[in-house]
């Protein structure tokens, strides 16, 4: 038997929803495209979405629209995957990184405060595991720095801030829609947002620069502009479109999102019960003002044993996994000028983590399992 730490959950009605389209007239740029959107955005709420290729390429076309350019600063968390940052280094901005809490590891919105500078242009929080950060903070500093609010929501979908649905609450969200993400469309992303002016910067950003809109056109003295073939590059963009096969998963997968939340949130706690009396782990702990999507797992364990206890649990076939290496610390960032930087809690957190199985297809008898193996070679 072996548990990974995270797969997708796909049924029959996935399936059958991508043959369907695999039969249709439009692969992709078609009208799942669309619908798709819709449905992000009617579920979290907001005005506009934009789907894209991935959770990265929406970071980066969430960047260019927020305006991100050559010598900006973006402060976000070293605890995250790298495009968290890489982002902003695709629009020539330099990141740079907040310490996170000790309690959420989430990022600290007093660090925020201490790193900006008269460069900082925005700020890209991550939901890390899929808790919110605290965003009631992370806002009032950035009105008074006059900052652009990123919401890295690649683990949060189906979590809540006070009560409100993540993908609303700041200028943008961005999701992913990986396969070991809550829901999947195999590889995919989305942007969402309330502005009509950030929405239409998007939608160029993300096919090419490319318009056909008559509102936006240019060059309207020239004479072919009566042809519905017309169009006009307005902005160096980008091919990071997504394909009619993969919405059409994604609105099936979309429909489920709840059911598997439900799922994930009675796993967590069902953990957090059987490990509650382990004095070698430490269990997440969950922010009040905070709904998470259970993303991730994340436990703590001696960091001296870290390793051991590790591959132990990798023999036992239990999948962990350590997410994340801070950002700073990979080559890329150590040979450009971050050997230097250093976020105490984000280290000393990295030192002790380990990520616990956990999807919507896993079952209790399966974390019975894992909890009993991990209690035991921990103690």
């Amino acid at each position: 038997m072996y548990i990974p730490y995270g797969r997708q959950s796909i049924d029959e009605d996935d399936i059958q929803a991508v043959v369907d389209v695999l039969r249709s007239d439009y692969l992709t740029t078609g009208p799942k495209v669309a619908e798709f959107e819709k449905s992000v955005a009617d579920y979290v709420g907001a005005k506009y979405a934009v789907a894209v290729s991935n959770g990265t390429a929406a970071l980066h076309i969430a960047c260019l629209a927020a305006g991100v350019g050559e010598g900006d600063e973006v402060i976000t968390s070293p605890i995250t995957f790298a495009a968290s940052a890489n982002c902003a280094l695709y629009c020539g901005g330099k990141p740079v990184f907040a310490d996170i809490k000790k309690d959420t590891y989430n990022i600290d919105p007093e660090d925020i405060e201490r790193k900006i500078t008269n460069k900082t242009k925005a700020i890209v929080a991550v939901h890390y595991t899929g808790q919110p950060c605290e965003m009631n903070a992370i806002h009032e500093i950035a009105k008074k720095h006059n900052l652009i609010v990123i919401e890295d929501g690649a683990q949060v979908i189906s979590g809540e801030y006070k009560g409100r649905k993540v993908g609303t609450l700041s200028d943008m969200t961005t999701f992913s829609f990986h396969p070991v993400k809550p829901v999947t469309t195999g590889e995919g992303g989305m942007v969402t947002t309330n502005s009509e002016e950030l929405y239409e910067k998007l939608k160029l950003y993300h096919t090419h620069g490319i318009t056909r809109e008559e509102k936006f056109l240019e060059n309207n003295s020239l004479p072919v502009n009566d042809g519905a073939w017309y169009y006009e590059q307005l902005e160096l963009g980008y091919n990071y479109r997504i394909t009619d096969i993969q919405c059409a998963l994604g609105i099936s997968q979309m429909r489920k999102l709840d059911k598997f939340a439900a799922h994930r949130r009675e796993l967590a706690a069902l953990y957090d019960e059987l490990l509650a009396d382990c004095k070698n782990i430490i269990t997440p702990y969950q922010h009040p003002d905070c709904l998470s999507s259970y993303h991730l797992y994340m436990i703590q364990v001696p960091a001296d044993r870290r390793k051991e206890i590790f591959d132990k649990l990798r023999a036992a076939g239990v999948g962990v996994n350590v997410h994340y290496i801070p950002v700073y610390k990979l080559p890329y960032y150590q040979k450009h000028g971050y050997e230097n930087v250093c976020c105490p809690n984000a280290e000393e957190f990295y030192s002790r983590a380990i990520t616990l199985p956990l999807y919507a297809d896993m079952t209790k008898e399966q974390v019975e399992y894992v909890a009993k193996v991990t209690k035991e070679i921990c103690e």
